[in-house]
Parts: structure tokens; C-alpha cells; sequence
């Protein structure tokens, strides 16, 4: 793939961005799409982005779950850059108007006091790493028409990055089982999926050492003061206006969120 049509479906996903209008999947018009290129692709999105302003303020590991992989069909993690545009406060309503087509994910996320720079990077030094865990919910969203993507199609579009909202406690990581720790997701008062932290590679430090390590071999770190999302603990739960949220983690506390 050209160096050109890179940039250029990078361009087209960040018109769907800003547009709110969705694209048919690069996958189905661009059969030979490499993870390599999407990846390209998402930098040139992220690209277009930054000029506009936007700051990054962290990273995010997509597709770590068991469930999500069933969900969408993809079978190995991913990333995606978290922007300052994208931080809604704990309890706000998010517009609808905002996203295309939005879905809820209960995760536990890092917040980090020193770099982390891979490869080499293991749990130990995740832990280290580590300011404090939140509970978090990310609010993934996809500019590819009805979610019907492949892992090229959610690398390209940023690892279908949409909002993320952080919880109303910070804990230190090495007081908790992060394993073991139990998720409940209610929907509108009905709980709609339950999950734990080993759901995200069996462990969310293992997912954020995966990641670190990943970048690494990118020549990317991760930065002190990044939030790092590591991934869903149970399966996305698709989001309407009316809609209200609320993720409960064991040992972290709670963190919601409302549409209009």
C-alpha cells in the first residue's frame, strides 16, 4: 500500500470523526491491509488530531477479553491513543450527538508515575510503574459502518476509541488483587454483565507489560502521567440516549455515566 493512500484513509477516518459519518470497512475495499499499515493509517488519524489541538494523555489495550474477541471476531489485542478531548467526568451525560455508535466497557485503569518503556518491561515493573488504578469506563465507538470490522479496521480507526470516564477512587495497584477483583455492569439498574480482572489477558498487568512492550518495539514509551485502559472485563454493552451506567470493581470503588 502507498505511503499516499495510507494518509488518505487516514484522512477519511478522521472525516467520519468530525462528521459523524460512518465508512464501510477498509478491509472490504482494501483486501491486503497489513496490521502494519492500519497502524499507519491510525497515525495519520491521530495526525490530523494533534493539529487541531488535542493532547494525548494516554494509551489504550483493545480487544484483551475473551468476550470482546468473540464479539467482534478479533483475536489479539490492540492500541489506541487516549486524547484530552476524549476525558468526560465521572457522573456527566454524554451526548449522543458526539458519537455514532457507542458502547459501554467496564475496565481498570493505570495511572502512571515514571515511564514504562519496552520491550523487556514484565509486571514487576508495571507495578512500579504505577500511581494508582481507577475504575473506568470506556466508551469505545467506531467510525466503520455497524461495527463490522476486522483487526485492520479497529487498529485504523484508532482501536475504536470514542470516550472514557474515570471512577471516584484511586487505589494503590499492590492493595488489590487485580486478578481476582470482581466487575458488575448495570444498565439502567439491571446488572447486564459481570466479569473479573483476569479477564484482560489474564491479568490487566499483563496487559499493560503487553502493551509497554509493544510500543517499545515501536520506539514508543509510556509516558509518568498517562492513563493507560486496560481493556474490557465483559463484554460491550451497546449505549442509547436515556441510557445510565454504572461499573462497580471490587476493592476500587465505582464510576458512571449517562447519554442524552
Amino acid at each position: 500500500m502507498e505511503p499516499s493512500l495510507i494518509q488518505l484513509l487516514g484522512d477519511e477516518l478522521y472525516t467520519a470523526l468530525r462528521e459523524r459519518a460512518p465508512v464501510d470497512p477498509l478491509t472490504s475495499r482494501h483486501a491486503g491491509l497489513t496490521i502494519e499499515q492500519a497502524y499507519g493509517i491510525q497515525q495519520r488519524m491521530i495526525e490530523r488530531r494533534l493539529q487541531d489541538g488535542e493532547r494525548i494523555v494516554g494509551k489504550k489495550i483493545g480487544v484483551t477479553s475473551r468476550a470482546v474477541m468473540n464479539m467482534l471476531g478479533v483475536y489479539q489485542p490492540d492500541f489506541g491513543y487516549m486524547l484530552d478531548s476524549m476525558i468526560v467526568s465521572e457522573g456527566d451525560s454524554i451526548p449522543m450527538s458526539t458519537l455514532i455508535q457507542p458502547k459501554a466497557e467496564g475496565e481498570i485503569a493505570f495511572i502512571l508515575k515514571r515511564d514504562l518503556m519496552g520491550p523487556g518491561i514484565g509486571n514487576a515493573d508495571v507495578l512500579a510503574a504505577t500511581e494508582c488504578v481507577m475504575p473506568c469506563f470506556e466508551i469505545v465507538d467506531s467510525r466503520i459502518r455497524d461495527w463490522k470490522i476486522k483487526i485492520q479496521d479497529t487498529v485504523a480507526d484508532n482501536a475504536s476509541c470514542g470516550v472514557f470516564v474515570l471512577g471516584d477512587r484511586a487505589v494503590d495497584p499492590k492493595r488489590i488483587d487485580l486478578n481476582t477483583c470482581g466487575m458488575v455492569l448495570e444498565k439502567n439498574g439491571e446488572v447486564v454483565a459481570t466479569g473479573a480482572g483476569a479477564a484482560a489477558l489474564g491479568s490487566p498487568v499483563n496487559a499493560v507489560a503487553w502493551l509497554a512492550n509493544t510500543l517499545g518495539r515501536l520506539g514508543i514509551g509510556l509516558k509518568a502521567g498517562e492513563v493507560v485502559l486496560s481493556g474490557a472485563l465483559a463484554a460491550m454493552v451497546p449505549a442509547k440516549a436515556g441510557d445510565n451506567f454504572r461499573v462497580s470493581i471490587g476493592g476500587l470503588g465505582g464510576c458512571s455515566v449517562r447519554f442524552h
